[in-house]
């Protein structure tokens, strides 16, 4: 059996990416209010900033800001997905295959069992990351502008003046996310 080692950094700053399970499903943009509840939900019990986060059909990237006396995102995250899920199952949106349990865990089946996570350095490694979260629907071919993807933290970054508007689509951007 695999040891999996997570970092555990209490207050640490934290990126994210978790997939659905059905790479071609769309519920995260389809019933992003419902993935807004559920991360309310869990926000609400263990409180944490989102920094930046990015909602694409099948996946999602978030760069979340832990308290200072706590390194516990997994259980954040289990519980998002398990809201988010239970959402969708009291609405009767999910087929009886990715409702059902998966192996012996009774676990359900719509998002992978795992997720990445990477624990930020330092202020180039954040804002690298950042970036990457903003251009991600740009690079997955969802949008040819980032402003124009409309489940993303950019929006928030352009009103409170961090960002322009017209980010993510000069020649400086291109190149350095792998396209």
């Amino acid at each position: 059996m695999r040891t999996y080692i997570r970092a555990d950094a209490a207050g640490a700053t934290y990126f994210f990416t978790l997939a659905l399970q059905d790479r071609s499903a769309r519920w995260l943009v389809d019933h992003v209010d419902d993935l807004r509840a559920a991360v309310r939900q869990v926000k609400a019990r263990h409180p944490f900033d989102i920094e930046a986060m990015v909602v694409l059909p099948e996946h999602l990237h978030a760069l979340w800001r832990l308290p200072v006396d706590d390194s516990d995102f997994s259980t954040r995250w289990m519980l998002v997905k398990q809201t988010f899920t239970r959402l969708l199952m009291a609405k009767g949106i999910l087929e009886d295959s990715a409702a059902g349990p998966r192996g012996g865990k009774r676990e359900r089946s719509v998002w992978q069992r795992r997720f990445w996570e990477h624990q930020i350095r330092d202020e180039e490694d954040f804002q690298r990351h950042v970036e990457y979260i903003h251009y991600n629907p740009v690079k997955h071919g969802w949008v040819s502008r980032a402003v124009e993807w409309p489940h993303s933290s950019l929006h928030r970054f352009i009103r409170e003046g961090v960002v322009a508007a017209d980010w993510g689509i000069g020649a400086a951007i291109e190149g350095q996310f792998g396209e």
